[in-house]
C-alpha cells in the first residue's frame, strides 16, 4: 500500500490555497482546463480558444503543447487537475488515425471519473456570424435534443458532462435581462450538432417581450468515437451529497403538479354547538320555540332527578 504524502503549508498564502482545494459541504464553480496535444490543427486550436471564451472567468487555457494520450495515460492530467484545482478538461489533438480530435472528461477527486472522445466533422468560428455577442460570464440555458440523450446510456452521461461543463455557477433567481445565451445541443444519427445563440428580447405590445434567438457561433459538428465511463460504484460514488447540503424535509407540506404548495393542517374536533356565529334577526330563534325548548330541558332535567 503507498503511503500518502501530506503536504504542509509554510506560508499563510499556501493555507488559504489548501483550504480552498479542502472537501467542501457545498463545492464551487467547476473549473475547466483546456489542453493542447502534441500536435493540433488550426481547427482544434481555435475551437479550444473560442470555448474556453465561452467558459470564462471559470477556464485556465494551458499555452504549451503536452505530448499526452489520455485513454493510454492519464497520470499527467490527473497532475494538472490537482495543480489547477479543475475537475474538467478538454484536450485537443490531431493525427492521421484520428483527425481534428476533442475528448472531454472530468476527474473526481483529481482522478480520472470519465471521458468522450469526439471528433470535429465542422466547424464555424464565432468571428464568421455578424452581430453582438452575450457578455462575459453569462449562466447560459441549455437545451438537449433527441432520443439518445435519454435512452442510450452512453450519451445520457456525455449529457451529464455537457451540462458539468457548461452550467456555470448556482444561482436562486434569474433575471430576465441576464439571461442573454442559449447552447443548444442535438444528438441524431450519432452525430452531435452545438449551436449558440444570443436572446433578443424585443418589443411586443404588452409587458411580456417577443423572444427571438440570433445564432452567434461557434458551431459545431461532432462524432461520437471513444467513450471511457466510470464504473458503477465509482459513478454512484461521486454523485454521494452530505446530509448537511440536502434539504431538511418540512413535514405535511407538499406541492401538486402546477407547483402549487399544499399544507395539512391537523386540529382538535370542534364543537359546532357553540360556535359563534354572525347575530342575524332572521337566524333568531322565536318566543314560542324558545319556551318549547326551556320546558323540554325543564322535563328531562326533572325525570333526571326522580330517577
Amino acid at each position: 500500500m503507498a503511503l500518502q504524502r501530506i503536504v504542509k503549508a509554510k506560508t499563510q498564502k499556501g493555507k488559504r490555497i489548501l483550504e480552498q482545494k479542502e472537501s467542501k459541504i457545498y463545492e464551487n464553480v467547476k473549473t475547466a482546463m483546456f489542453i493542447k496535444g502534441g500536435n493540433t490543427s488550426l481547427a482544434v486550436t481555435q475551437v479550444l480558444k473560442e470555448l474556453h471564451m465561452l467558459k470564462k472567468p471559470h477556464a485556465v487555457m494551458f499555452k504549451k503543447k503536452n505530448i499526452t494520450r489520455p485513454f493510454e495515460d492519464h497520470t499527467s492530467l490527473e497532475f494538472f487537475s490537482e495543480r489547477c484545482d479543475s475537475s474538467l478538461f478538454l484536450f485537443g489533438c490531431h493525427s492521421k488515425k484520428r483527425p481534428n480530435n476533442l475528448i472531454l472528461g472530468r476527474m473526481f477527486d483529481y482522478h480520472l471519473l470519465d471521458m468522450v472522445e469526439l471528433g470535429i466533422d465542422s466547424f464555424k468560428s464565432l468571428f464568421a456570424f455578424e452581430g453582438v455577442k452575450c457578455s462575459l460570464g453569462v449562466k447560459p440555458c441549455l437545451i438537449f435534443s433527441g432520443e439518445a440523450f435519454e435512452n442510450d446510456i452512453e450519451y445520457a452521461r456525455l449529457k451529464n458532462m455537457f451540462i458539468d461543463f457548461f452550467r456555470g455557477p448556482v444561482v436562486t433567481n434569474v433575471r430576465l435581462a441576464g439571461v442573454e445565451h442559449v447552447i443548444s445541443i442535438t444528438t441524431a444519427d450519432g452525430k452531435i450538432y452545438i449551436r449558440n445563440y444570443r436572446i433578443l428580447l424585443k418589443k411586443s405590445g404588452s409587458r411580456t417581450p417577443r423572444v427571438e434567438l440570433e445564432e452567434m457561433g461557434p458551431s459545431l459538428n461532432l462524432a461520437v468515437r471513444r467513450v471511457h465511463l466510470a464504473s458503477d460504484d465509482l459513478y454512484k460514488k461521486a454523485l454521494r451529497v452530505p446530509i448537511t447540503a440536502k434539504p431538511k424535509k418540512r413535514k405535511n407540506i407538499s406541492r401538486d403538479a402546477f407547483g402549487t404548495k399544499l399544507g395539512r393542517i391537523h386540529m382538535e374536533k370542534q364543537d359546532l354547538d357553540k360556535l359563534q356565529t354572525r347575530k342575524l334577526k332572521g337566524l333568531k330563534k322565536r318566543k314560542s320555540e324558545q319556551r318549547a325548548n326551556a320546558s323540554r330541558a325543564k322535563k328531562t332535567k326533572t325525570v333526571s332527578e326522580e330517577s
